[in-house]
């Protein structure tokens, strides 16, 4: 059975990489569904992936590490919710000329959200796809880890988590240390992260076949306070 040319949705964190994964190497996913291309919004005032705030340049190179290409879409700054649709409605049109089947998102639980992408692609002819819907983020924080994601929090909502998490490593010893109030995959927003390594990176084909896995080396630079949130600025080492 020929598989179904689809887009990721990708933020560059860990749930946009596990959903990669997931479509790669799942038995429910990886017969039907083949991953073109990686989906990405991108402030083009500062050079930085939206909302996760991490340099373009990381972008490529996760693009590179998972040998897939970026279909980036330049958001200029400020950005009005208009303005985001009408590019995004442009992107889809662009997606089925070219014959692809649908969109592929890492959402968890938020329902709002997932209603809102559906609704937002209903009448593209463009299928949304929720590969890691509804799997429960203590559970999943800790299969990301034990799996080998390395992501880094660049982006804290200081609000609902103190900024000291700002740069650190996602790994056993910091879900230790959340507050009980604080999702482990950071669902509400509480905290986003870029991802350096993990089987996302495998190439296509994956270890079985030959594929080498893929990371990129990363160091924490400057950590700022910029429009509510704290960023790690994250340098290539």
């Amino acid at each position: 059975m020929t598989r179904k040319p689809i887009l990721l949705s990708w933020s560059g964190g860990k749930d946009s990489a596990w959903a990669l994964h997931l479509l790669r190497n799942s038995p429910e996913y990886r017969s039907e569904f083949e991953v073109v291309g990686l989906l990405t919004t991108v402030n083009q005032h500062f050079g930085r992936v939206a909302m996760h705030g991490f340099r373009e340049e990381l972008l490529d190179r996760q693009g590179e590490a998972a040998g897939l290409p970026l279909w980036k879409v330049p958001l200029p700054w400020p950005c009005s919710n208009e303005v985001y649709e009408q590019l995004m409605a442009g992107v889809c049109a662009k997606a089925v000329a070219e014959g692809l089947h649908g969109i592929a998102f890492g959402d968890l639980f938020l329902e709002d959200i997932r209603e809102y992408r559906v609704a937002k692609m209903a009448g593209t002819g463009l299928e949304p796809i929720f590969p890691c819907w509804m799997i429960p983020t203590d559970e999943l924080a800790r299969s990301m880890i034990a799996a080998g994601i390395r992501a880094h929090l660049v982006c804290v909502d200081p609000r609902k988590l103190d900024k000291r998490f700002a740069g650190r490593v996602l790994d056993e010893a910091l879900l230790a240390e959340l507050p009980e109030t604080v999702d482990p995959c950071g669902e509400r927003g509480e905290f986003h992260t870029f991802v350096s390594a993990g089987p996302c990176f495998l190439n296509p084909g994956g270890a079985s076949s030959g594929g080498k896995s893929g990371s990129i080396d990363v160091s924490v630079g400057e950590i700022v306070e910029r429009d509510n949130f704290v960023y790690a600025d994250l340098l290539t080492a």
